[in-house]
């Protein structure tokens, strides 16, 4: 009788608990939903469709099918010059796209691209009434732009959800004007998170919900009715959705948004340093015990220079916030306040400092040349399957390096060598050595001599090609 009151119990408590189970935020973010009206009911009435139009000039009249490049490219333009044929008429361009109110009183965010050269913006709500809007602020670097209508009552808005909460294989749902059929509805799941693109500030989410020509703007929910995320860009050889879209994070766009809507442009925080990250045999050639980090590679007049930040220091934390990559610590400047001293970490000659730096403002840096070279006679050598040369000032101005002091100048590569391997090339300039500056052939064999008697399994060169600057780890194991 016992066992059986205990397994009873037992069943109940079972019981209970997958009740409470099923109304956890988890549950409810995760289990396959039985539809999607009820959020569409929910959220559609925030969503618009967005109509740019603006002026263009267009020749009038028939015009010849030349080739562009053609030989006769040249000639037919000046007979359609000389005949006043080529004359510029105006005509009217519209495109089309989507957006989503974030404010009862109109404040409208949608794609920089979907405005960008418009002199006239139409908003289409789903109640079939039509506002326009005026542009508050755009930011090109993330793709977002922030509109304001003048509704004559409160509107329907939605609100920006958490992104970072959001898991692979969550359910989401798109809405917005794809290919002009407005107020469309599709749905999918995060196939993954934190893409990056081409932008400095990227955080994509990749969903499989169909997003096509038009969706841009529009929101990403999740299951709750929160935007996490701006239908952005789609990844297709043909221009229609293959089920892989990419909408910008929420993360990144709620900052954007408040900056546009309290100054009407963007106020990023400004470190002024080039970095790169931080691979295995550049950590093993720094005494890193772990690949992570932002490697400074150069640093001009800003910020960082007088903060005391060095060429070969790891920047490890910013601001209290650990930093795994280069795009992490981009976000992470660029989120914290114009004018703000923060703490960062940075790992040196075998230990770490913390530095104190005052942050400027990246949309107003300039970067300021440095100062002129001093001659050095040439005398080439081979070291390391690299034929090397002093920088003289004529190889200087021709590599356009006017600003490089020493430096080697890399003219030809063992193709079976490790520095080839690496990407090394002819023309490339190697500035320092060791993380230290390097200006004839004798320094950089010293420095590798120095490093192979020390047990380094590699050295660390700091490279320049085309004014960039990279470290690059050559495998001393073979020498």
């Amino acid at each position: 009788m016992v066992y059986r009151v205990s397994m009873m119990a037992m069943i109940l408590a079972m019981a209970i608990l997958a009740v409470l189970a099923s109304f956890s935020p988890a549950s409810a973010q995760t289990a396959r939903p039985a539809t999607f009206a009820d959020l569409v009911d929910q959220v559609g009435d925030a969503v618009v469709n967005i109509t740019t139009s603006s002026v263009v000039a267009a020749r009038t009249g028939p015009q010849p099918m030349v080739p562009e490049g053609s030989p006769l490219e040249d000639f037919f333009n000046d007979f359609m010059n000389r005949n006043n044929r080529g004359q510029e008429a105006p005509r009217r361009s519209q495109a089309l796209g989507s957006g989503f109110v974030i404010s009862e009183d109109g404040y409208i965010v949608t794609n920089n691209h979907v405005i960008t050269g418009a002199d006239e913006i139409l908003i289409e709500f789903r109640g079939g009434f039509v506002l326009d809007a005026e542009v508050i602020g755009t930011d090109p670097s993330t793709d977002i732009a922030l509109l304001k209508v003048e509704p004559d009552e409160p509107l329907p808005f939605v609100p920006f959800g958490d992104s970072d909460v959001m898991r692979v294989g969550d359910w989401v749902m798109a809405m917005g004007n794809p290919l002009g059929q407005g107020f469309s509805v599709s749905a999918g799941i995060v196939s993954a998170r934190g893409r990056e693109l081409s932008g400095q500030y990227d955080d994509f989410i990749q969903t499989d919900a169909a997003i096509n020509r038009g969706n841009s703007g529009g929101p990403l929910f999740n299951m709750d009715g929160e935007v996490i995320g701006v239908n952005t860009a789609i990844l297709s050889p043909n221009g229609g959705s293959i089920g892989i879209g990419f909408a910008m994070s929420s993360t990144v766009v709620t900052d954007v948004v408040a900056q546009l809507r309290e100054f009407g442009e963007t106020r990023r925080g400004w470190l002024g340093v080039r970095i790169q990250n931080v691979t295995d045999d550049i950590a093993e050639g720094l005494g890193l015990e772990e690949a992570r980090g932002a490697l400074v590679t150069d640093v001009p007049e800003g910020p960082a220079m007088e903060a005391g930040v060095e060429v070969g220091d790891v920047i490890l934390s910013f601001d209290g916030t650990d930093v795994n990559d280069t795009g992490e610590l981009v976000r992470n400047v660029g989120n914290a306040p114009v004018g703000e001293t923060v703490r960062m970490v940075v790992f040196r000659d075998g230990a770490t400092q913390t530095l104190r730096v005052t942050l400027g403002r990246r949309e107003t840096a300039e970067g300021a040349a440095g100062p002129g070279a001093t001659p050095q006679t040439p005398s080439s050598a081979d070291v390391m399957g690299m034929t090397l040369t002093p920088l003289t000032d004529a190889r200087r101005e021709e590599l356009g390096a006017q600003g490089v002091q020493g430096g080697l100048v890399i003219e030809a590569v063992d193709v079976e060598s490790d520095a080839a391997a690496k990407g090394l090339m002819a023309g490339d300039i190697i500035t320092e050595v060791g993380q230290r500056p390097v200006s004839d052939v004798a320094e950089f064999e010293t420095r590798v001599t120095e490093a192979r008697d020390a047990g380094q399994k590699s050295i660390l060169l700091l490279i320049r090609r085309a004014g960039n600057p990279r470290f690059v780890a050559l495998s001393l194991e073979d020498e």
